[in-house]
Order: structure tokens, then C-alpha cells, then sequence
């Protein structure tokens, strides 16, 4: 596997890293919540990832259930969309990963 542009890459997962560590330690929520009255796909997912470093893991489910999916899609990402040497299952990650998140934030809210 060859990956393309490797020190943008991580550069850009660094930028990610600081900025969720600044609105977690300026506790600043998520702009989605705020612009739209409802949470977003993503919300609790830092909460939930504090919780799994605590090897808390029914909390992390129970914060956003998708928290597991964030290192396949870092990874799809790092390796250019090519995990598997078959097109068509590095296709069905991706679109079965989302999907999670699509169906976890539906129904977190129609209960909420």
C-alpha cells in the first residue's frame, strides 16, 4: 500500500487533534447543536473516547455509540480510501461506517 502526501495527512489529523482538545478544555460545544437545536452524528464522541481511556466502555457506547468506527475511517483516509486490495470491500467499509453513523443519530434522535 503507498500512501499519497503522508506529512499532510498528519498534519491535518494534528489539526484535528488541537482543535477538539481546545473546545474540550474551553468547553465549547458542538456548533451544530448550537446552529440546529439538535446534536449532531458526532456528538459525545469526545466524551466518549475520555470514557474508553478510562476503560470505560459502556460509557463510550452509551455516549456515541460509532466511537469505534473514527480509527477505520482515519485509516481509509491515511490510505488513500485503500485498506483492502478489493475496490469493492474498502466500498462497503466505507459506506457500512457511515450508514452506522446515519442510523445511531437517527435514532439517538427520535429517543432523545
Amino acid at each position: 500500500m503507498k500512501i499519497k502526501n503522508l506529512t499532510e495527512k498528519l498534519i491535518t489529523f494534528g489539526v484535528i487533534a488541537v482543535i477538539v482538545a481546545i473546545m474540550y478544555f474551553l468547553d465549547i460545544r458542538c456548533f451544530f447543536k448550537l446552529l440546529f437545536n439538535i446534536p449532531c452524528p458526532g456528538c459525545g464522541m469526545t466524551r466518549a473516547y475520555i470514557s474508553l481511556l478510562h476503560l470505560d466502555l459502556a460509557a463510550a457506547f452509551r455516549l456515541n455509540p460509532m466511537f469505534w468506527s473514527v480509527p477505520i475511517l482515519a485509516a481509509l483516509y491515511l490510505f488513500d480510501g485503500k485498506l483492502f486490495k478489493q475496490k469493492w470491500l474498502n466500498y462497503a467499509i466505507t459506506v457500512g461506517v457511515l450508514s452506522g453513523f446515519i442510523i445511531c443519530w437517527i435514532i439517538r434522535l427520535i429517543i432523545n
